[in-house]
């Protein structure tokens, strides 16, 4: 992303910038880095994570820490759902495994709200984990950023 494209990924959206401001949330988190994952939302966001309840930076990155000690190789794919003024709505999935080696597949919905510079102030998502075998896994590619030419969630049938 250039430093253009990331100024112009601010409120009121377009499809183009809500798509482009949900690629850049998904390759924030597949870096699988909390304290760079955090500086996407504002200093005193408001999230609500399944049953979880955080304010702040500091209780996000505290959270995406034990996230992903236990969400072992984790793998996420966004893609947008709708968008309207300051809004995003997106649907994901992601892959990971447990201690144990027993995979998950997580589906589930976002709803953001962003402040004028275009920082995430509410996250709300809902998720449901779906245990699968090894051999039905989706997500392939190394750890890190999906390849551009890895196939979305609506290709993938998900």
């Amino acid at each position: 992303m250039t430093p253009d494209t990331r100024t112009a990924l601010v409120p009121p959206f377009t499809r183009e910038t809500a798509a482009l401001k949900v690629r850049a949330a998904e390759d924030g988190w597949n870096s699988r880095d909390p304290k760079k994952v955090a500086l996407a939302y504002t200093v005193d966001s408001i999230w609500r994570n399944r049953s979880e309840f955080l304010t702040g930076r500091e209780h996000i990155v505290e959270f995406l820490t034990r996230k992903w000690a236990r969400e072992l190789e984790y793998r996420l794919i966004k893609e947008l759902w709708a968008f309207d003024g300051d809004r995003i709505a997106v649907r994901f999935c992601y892959e990971s495994h447990d201690a144990s080696g027993q995979w998950y597949r997580s589906y589930g919905n976002e709803n953001w709200e962003f402040d004028e510079s275009g920082l995430m102030k509410h996250r709300h998502a809902s998720i449901n984990d779906l245990p699968i075998p090894e051999s039905e896994r989706l997500f392939h590619w190394p750890i890190g950023r999906r390849p551009d030419d890895h196939p979305g969630l609506s290709e993938l049938g998900l």
